[in-house]
């Protein structure tokens, strides 16, 4: 019996790993190239992305370890259908209940990994990257000026250009700034040789000093269009956002959620603690949903078994947003989801059995 179930359990894992490193390349793609587009409008540097996905990733895989150790028992366990390894190891002895209990083993370790993940290691990497963001947010337009690139920096009303940069970021060269007026007299444009920081010591306001350059303003053509020559020009820069301590809830830790009275967070908080239940429950579903016959192919298991699996997760979704809402009471959770779903997997795995065993019950009773 160790035999076998370290094989079942090496087959599963070894399916979960390869599915779930396929979906975290997909996702973490998709989103890696959001940052990557937002690095190059200027919005954040791009030395920060990798950082960046490295904290998402937990958050990236609370998810995803779930969805693969289901399509993992599906692949392995209906290739062993459609090799005929089931029905050698059920002539051998084996029942259902022997290779689902394998199955969970390695489905508990999972769920405590999710649970790890849901309610430690996914808020403090949100809570990392939240505060990696409101760190940039406090660098000046000026810091965030990058070489050889328009850049439409915060406000969106001004676009710079610079040639080169100085290693301490006090000095351009090659400057160009486009400016648009919301009253309607058109853009202003300035060019000049070369530009410094200057920090008002009674203000604290900060300016780009421009030097040797021409200021164009107004609509060109117009009699008021203004062409201006300049030693010395003086432009504000922007100042930095107000710090915030989180940007968004996710990064709160679960036990300030459990505190918290918010409707928002208790629905969080049911969220979190909810994931880990989503592990045994899927297992439960899969290992009835991989018995193939072998004329139907490997795949015809999976379209119906990934529609249950969208429909699960789909209605844990609807059942949080509705407690926060304020639509299901708090006692009742997102478990009644899980319990809808549990049993499904129950029916599938033992329903069959006991229909057949019915029936031949009664078969016998009318023969007697």
């Amino acid at each position: 019996m160790s035999i076998i179930f370290r094989y079942l359990n090496r087959q599963v894992l070894v399916s979960m790993l390869a599915v779930t490193g396929v979906l975290l390349m997909v996702f973490m793609s998709g989103r890696f190239l959001k940052y990557l587009s937002e690095a190059a409008t200027g919005k954040y540097p791009g030395d920060i992305l990798f950082m960046v996905m490295a904290y998402r990733f937990p958050g990236f895989l609370e998810l995803i370890l779930p969805l693969g150790l289901f399509i993992g028992i599906l692949l392995a366990h209906g290739r062993m259908y459609l090799d005929s390894e089931m029905s050698v190891l059920f002539a051998c002895g084996v029942s259902d209940r022997q290779v689902l209990g394998y199955t969970m083993v390695t489905s508990v370790v999972v769920m405590m990994l999710v649970g790890v993940i849901s309610l430690y290691l996914a808020p403090w990497g949100m809570a990392k990257v939240d505060r990696i963001f409101d760190a940039q947010k406090q660098k000046t337009e000026f810091e965030l000026l990058t070489p050889g690139r328009f850049q439409s920096l915060p406000g969106g009303d001004r676009v710079t250009y610079t040639e080169s940069l100085s290693d301490n970021k006090r000095r351009l060269s090659g400057v160009f700034i486009a400016e648009h007026a919301d009253d309607g007299s058109g853009p202003t444009l300035i060019a000049a040789e070369a530009g410094s920081q200057f920090v008002d010591e009674d203000t604290g306001s900060r300016f780009l000093v421009l030097e040797d350059g021409h200021r164009f303003a107004g609509k060109p053509g117009q009699p008021d269009y203004q062409v201006t020559s300049f030693d010395a020009y003086g432009l504000k820069v922007t100042g930095p956002e107000s710090v915030r301590t989180y940007r968004d809830e996710e990064g709160i830790p679960t036990l300030e959620l459990w505190r918290s009275d918010n409707p928002d967070h208790r629905a969080l908080f049911h969220w979190r603690v909810s994931l880990p239940f989503l592990v045994p429950v899927v297992t439960l579903l899969a290992v009835p949903l991989s018995r193939v016959n072998p004329r139907q192919g490997r795949f015809f298991h999976l379209l119906p078994a990934m529609l249950i699996y969208i429909g699960y997760l789909g209605l844990l979704i609807v059942a949080r947003d509705a407690l926060a809402r304020g639509d299901i009471p708090e006692w009742l959770g997102l478990a009644w989801v899980h319990v809808l779903f549990l049993g499904l997997g129950l029916w599938l795995q033992f329903g069959p059995g006991w229909m057949r065993r019915r029936r031949l019950q009664r078969e016998g009773q009318r023969h007697a």
